[in-house]
């Protein structure tokens, strides 16, 4: 089955009429974007573009033999024009099943927001998905696992899609769903269309894409249905560095985005009076995926072991907030319109977490927030503070410490982001408690770096690749 995007951009384009912002005024060339459209084996087309005939010419493509053409979703940009000779657009309503006579089956899925998502078979057996503009999918759960898509072949005979296309940057949560039902996978092509002037094109929309496993194409590109591409191996422990105020907590919030059963280990707790410190940790809760489960602890070792063979997850921490219904969150999002219809399995009950990821309940992703506020609780611990107390033992007792994390880091199973901030750029600290934690922070860093496949440093918002 052979797919050519003749658009992939959001339905008002890209860059968009009028804009003045820097992403739109840097569009160019294939980073300029017409409104998503998929021709499909040249019989099928799939929501229109504008000069949809000029843009399948483009492609060295016809749309002499099309015989279907669906929209999924309300055209909210430049007037949509119907090629002479081409059957009126129609959709298909949620869960019903359209054959066509060359072999093609199409499906309509239902999504949370206005349109509908479209499953498509080839005559062999191939399977894309699409979804419209700013959807995911409904009935899917909220991306904790407990969903009923089930596992590839498992509960709810969910099998992964070949390719999906679907708005990877708007909606993130959208593909944490799907790979939670198990209808993504390490070998599904996910392309993200519908890309819009949120992110700067170019380098950096290509990189935010391959650290959630997707990429973006350029329009008129064609692709094969269930030919391998070969997508950036996701790194397995991901170290963003930044100071006060950088971007590093966004950052690797976005990193994990995408995926299901996120453990989010918030290591600065509570402090009692300290209103600006509780305006902070309000502003991360409401950032975050409400599908997310929070704990605040400092004892991550039993955390990283927690994904090994014959460990149990263990640890003291605090569970503040269940799947789909975090501390200070909205709780679990509502299943949408039309819940379920189509989708695979959506009418069985949910496994347990970690159903159709491919991972054990306990080897669901860890976004550690953050080392510096874990070295300030070790070194309270330790008494580091002290000079007697630190020579006497607290120097010995916290290298001990921070050499079980590293270690505990080097050898984890799960997936783990990691934020810390990078101190050792400013002000030499006037007392000696500060130069102290200053330069152990220091050290920490550097021995968690060496143990990650990617570290990260964020200036001024910009992530800046220093490994990976």
């Amino acid at each position: 089955m052979d797919v050519t995007l003749l658009g992939t951009g959001a339905p008002q384009g890209l860059p968009r009429p009028g804009c003045p912002c820097a992403a739109c005024a840097t569009a160019v060339g294939d980073e300029a974007r017409a409104a998503t459209a998929l021709l499909v084996d040249g019989v099928l087309l799939i929501d229109l573009t504008p000069g949809p005939a000029f843009a399948a010419a483009r492609a060295g493509r016809s749309l002499a033999g099309v015989r279907q053409v669906l929209l999924s979703h309300p055209h909210d940009g430049p007037a949509m024009e119907v090629p002479a000779g081409l059957p009126q657009p129609g959709r298909v309503a949620d869960g019903r099943e359209l054959a066509l006579l060359d072999g093609h089956r199409v499906r309509a899925l239902a999504v949370d927001g206005p349109g509908t998502g479209y499953e498509i078979s080839g005559a062999d057996g191939e399977r894309l998905l699409y979804l419209p503009p700013g959807a995911a999918p409904a009935g899917l759960g909220n991306g904790t696992g407990r969903s009923a898509g089930g596992g590839a072949g498992g509960q709810g005979g969910a099998v992964p899609y070949d390719l999906v296309l679907l708005d990877v940057l708007g909606r993130p949560d959208a593909l944490a769903r799907l790979r939670a039902g198990g209808l993504v996978d390490a070998a599904t092509d996910v392309v993200a269309v519908h890309v819009d002037h949120d992110v700067p094109p170019g380098p950096e929309l290509h990189r935010r894409l391959a650290a959630v496993g997707a990429r973006a194409v350029a329009d008129g590109s064609s692709l094969v249905v269930g030919e391998y591409h070969a997508v950036p191996d996701l790194p397995r422990r991901t170290l963003v560095l930044g100071g006060a105020r950088s971007g590093k907590s966004l950052e690797a919030e976005r990193r994990l985005a995408a995926f299901p059963d996120v453990v989010y280990v918030a290591t600065g707790g509570t402090r009692d009076g300290d209103e600006d410190w509780a305006q902070r940790v309000s502003l991360h809760r409401e950032r975050r995926p409400s599908s997310w489960r929070t704990v605040e602890t400092c004892d991550l070792v039993p955390l990283l072991e927690a994904g090994r063979p014959g460990r149990e997850a263990g640890g003291s921490g605090k569970d503040v907030a269940a799947p789909g219904s975090e501390d200070g969150g909205p709780g679990e999002e509502a299943a949408g319109r039309g819940a379920g219809a189509g989708w695979p399995g959506a009418e069985a009950a949910g496994p347990a977490a970690g159903a159709g990821t491919g991972r054990a309940p306990d080897a669901s992703p860890l976004l550690i927030d953050c080392l510096a506020l874990w070295l300030t609780h070790v070194m309270d611990e330790v008494g580091a503070w002290d000079d007697a107390t630190w020579e006497a033992g607290g120097r010995r007792a916290l290298r001990e410490r921070t050499d079980a994390l590293v270690a505990a880091v080097r050898a984890t199973r799960r997936p783990v982001v990691a934020v810390s901030n990078e101190v050792g750029s400013g002000v030499v600290p006037a007392t000696p408690a500060g130069r102290r934690f200053r330069d152990e922070l220091g050290r920490l860093n550097a021995a968690f770096a060496a143990e990650c496949e990617q570290v990260l440093l964020v200036v001024a918002g910009q992530a800046l690749a220093l490994r990976g």
